[in-house]
């Protein structure tokens, strides 16, 4: 371990321009915006048609869980799935039940905010998401201050489970005609970032920011791979060498040709057969091209963390959740807003893995909210010229929200405000000017208390949580330059050491981003952090040498050799 001396971090100035700017679209934008259509359209339809639309919000509360697991492979997806409809409908029974015992505004809000912050909590332990938490918490806290008797709690949760159930059929509509989908995006991703960092590095420009984006698209698509454990497949497996031979460019970018690796990206987006990425030193099928998986098998027979563990480093975002949603909600009650929740929502939607993260997300929610109501002043008119009409402004806005959050959260909350809006018009219209009104209060509250919560708050631990990280890296390090330079190490240890302090690389740099944007702590050991990551991607370069998975330098760019498998 280096002995250098830690620096001391300076707080990073809070962004505002920066947390406003535009990025690029993701790549299946369009998935989840259909999907929530497909959703939500034929139980809204159907109620319409029944002349029961002030039921719609409990429909909907089960057709929004359309929204998640679009990245996991569909054999996690129908688990996922199943999960999130279970965790809505608990949340929704606890506000019902909740509602048709009391009417008292106080003790609606403690609930909702210990809703919020169970729900934020399981979240990001089980990384499901997104959009996460926030639209389990809005639905709930929602319905909290929807009058109910105990007597109608049975069917309004028999509504939401029928729409979860059509939901859950929606999310894996696809699975027949690209049973590999997800698993070919995520390996196309870390193919091409690896090429941008591969690029630049051969140019002399080594860039941090894309060696970090490169071990993280490979990491997550290790993460999609591995989600299907136990279901090994041939396509798969081709799959996996692949994202190998990612991780054998982000080892020794000078030795990888980036043509390559983007031609092999092109042609695993598509439906066609997977690229083969056999090696012309050795014979296809050979056993040194089968030992390169020999880790991966290795890691997918390798039971998860338990969820107790993984939920421990996550109290401090829990007790920031809880404080910040319940302190928005009692100040809004104290404004007169008859609808508390929307503080508590937005409070909710703030907390991010540190305070510079936490600040950004609250003013890209305020911005996008204020733009939003506005929209919602526009869309009024149309939207009241019938039932018909409301349920298609409804579904608009939310094909909108889901095709613009990913370039920027506050471009998306611009279509999720007056969704919001228009859902509370679903048992009956209401005065425009007081919704807007009250919108924006609520907003600035949210805000405000929200972030004043996450400042009382810190997260101390997270400098300890960096250093178990820097103990991790050198551990994994010293394993993997150990057996690199043992002459009878076996394929199979040399390949599981090169992935355990891959992952670790991975997981130190996200440690220290996430610790270094939070406030009043230790100074950080950042000079450290820099020389562990050079220190392992130099041991991860000398194992793959020692592993013999350098590509032949001189094979052609364009080399077209497929596997024999099914798309």
């Amino acid at each position: 371990m280096s002995s250098a001396i830690p620096t001391p971090t300076r707080v990073r100035r809070l962004p505002v321009v920066g947390a406003l700017r535009l990025g690029r679209p993701s790549d299946v934008w369009f998935k989840p915006a259909l999907s929530v259509v497909a959703a939500v359209a034929p139980p809204s339809l159907l109620l319409v048609a029944l002349g029961r639309l002030d039921l719609a919000a409990y429909t909907m509360a089960g057709s929004l869980c359309a929204l998640y697991a679009h990245h996991r492979p569909y054999a996690a997806r129908a688990k996922v799935l199943a999960w999130v409809v279970l965790g809505m409908l608990g949340g929704l029974a606890v506000a019902l039940v909740t509602a048709s015992l009391t009417r008292n505004a106080v003790v609606l809000v403690t609930v909702g905010a210990l809703l919020a912050a169970m729900q934020k909590a399981v979240c990001d332990a089980t990384r499901v998401g997104p959009p996460a938490h926030v639209i389990l918490t809005f639905v709930s806290s929602a319905t909290l201050f929807v009058p109910q008797t105990l007597g109608q709690v049975p069917g309004h949760l028999a509504l939401a489970a029928a729409a979860g159930a059509w939901a859950w059929l929606v999310g894996m509509a696809p699975a027949p005609l690209r049973p590999h989908g997800p698993e070919r995006r995520a390996t196309a991703q870390a193919l091409n970032t690896a090429a941008a960092y591969a690029e630049t590095a051969r140019g002399g420009e080594e860039s941090a920011g894309a060696r970090s984006a490169a071990y993280a698209a490979v990491h997550a698509a290790w993460q999609t791979l591995l989600a299907a454990r136990n279901r090994p497949s041939t396509t798969r497996r081709a799959l996996e060498r692949l994202v190998v031979r990612a991780e054998v460019a982000l080892a020794a970018p000078a030795d990888t040709d980036p043509a390559r690796l983007r031609a092999w990206a092109d042609a695993v987006r598509g439906s066609g057969r997977v690229p083969r990425t056999g090696d012309p030193r050795r014979d296809e099928g050979s056993l040194g091209e089968r030992d390169e998986l020999v880790g991966v098998a290795a890691e997918r027979a390798v039971a998860p963390r338990p969820l107790w563990s993984r939920l421990g480093p996550l109290a401090p975002l829990a007790v920031r959740t809880a404080l910040g949603c319940a302190l928005a909600g009692y100040v809004s009650l104290a404004l007169g807003a008859d609808r508390p929740y929307w503080a508590l929502v937005t409070a909710a939607s703030l907390y991010q893995a540190n305070l510079t993260l936490t600040w950004s997300r609250a003013v890209q929610r305020v911005v996008g909210n204020l733009v939003g109501v506005l929209l919602f002043a526009a869309v009024t008119p149309v939207a009241r010229l019938g039932p018909l009409a409301l349920v298609l402004c409804i579904l608009a806005c939310n094909f909108g929200a889901e095709a613009l959050i990913g370039r920027n959260y506050w471009l998306g909350s611009v279509c999720v405000t007056p969704l919001a809006l228009l859902v509370t018009e679903l048992p009956g219209y209401q005065p425009t000017g007081e919704l807007v009104t009250d919108r924006v209060v609520d907003t600035l509250v949210g805000a405000l208390v929200g972030f004043a919560a996450a400042l009382a708050v810190t997260d101390r631990r997270a400098g300890r949580r960096v250093e178990r990280a820097l103990t991790a890296v050198d551990r994994a390090r010293e394993r993997a330059a150990r057996l690199a330079a043992g002459p009878a190490s076996t394929p199979a240890a040399l390949e599981a050491a090169r992935r355990g302090l891959a992952a670790a690389v991975v997981d130190l740099r996200a440690t220290a981003d996430a610790a270094a944007g939070e406030w009043w702590q230790r100074a950080l050991p950042q000079e450290r952090v820099v020389l562990a990551e050079q220190a392992a991607h130099r041991t991860l370069a000398a194992t793959v040498r020692r592993q013999g998975l350098l590509p032949d330098p001189g094979t052609t760019s364009t080399q077209t050799h497929t596997e024999d498998t099914s798309p």
